[in-house]
């Protein structure tokens, strides 16, 4: 009876794990698709919601690591200061991986069609649940 009360236990555990890690993968899917309109729409605060306002957000593009909510901001408004510049997004999800309770990787491809070019890349993207909700506290963009 213990035994079985005991394995009962584990399977009821192991399933709200599971549902858990299933709820975190789609709040981030959300979380990238909500970043991915807003982008689209020309808004790039709204787009940035996604990330941590934070000095400790880093991100690494082609010029190497900056750090700062504020400073990826202002980086982001340097290279696409308007709507055409911004261009229509498209992400290609290859992973998302919950790591922990609180923390996930997400590995994609992104593509920009623009009036007169497309350029494209991938990206990999450190994510922390913090008050309940998914946001980005690492990018590494090429």
């Amino acid at each position: 009876m213990k035994k079985m009360l005991v394995s009962l236990l584990m399977i009821s555990f192991l399933a709200s794990c599971s549902d858990r890690k299933e709820s975190d993968h789609n709040d981030i899917l959300k979380l990238l698709e909500t970043q991915r309109q807003a982008w689209n729409k020309g808004d790039m605060e709204g787009y940035m919601q996604g990330y941590e306002q934070s000095d400790s957000l880093v991100f690494v593009g082609k010029s190497g690591p900056e750090y700062g909510w504020k400073t990826t901001l202002d980086n982001y408004k340097k290279a696409y200061p308007n709507k055409s510049a911004m261009g229509i997004l498209t992400f290609d999800i290859k992973k998302v991986k919950i790591i922990s309770a609180d923390h996930a990787f997400v590995l994609g491809a992104w593509n920009l069609k623009r009036e007169k070019d497309e350029p494209k890349g991938f990206f990999t993207l450190l994510l922390k649940k913090i008050d309940g909700k998914w946001k980005v506290i690492a990018d590494h963009s090429s």
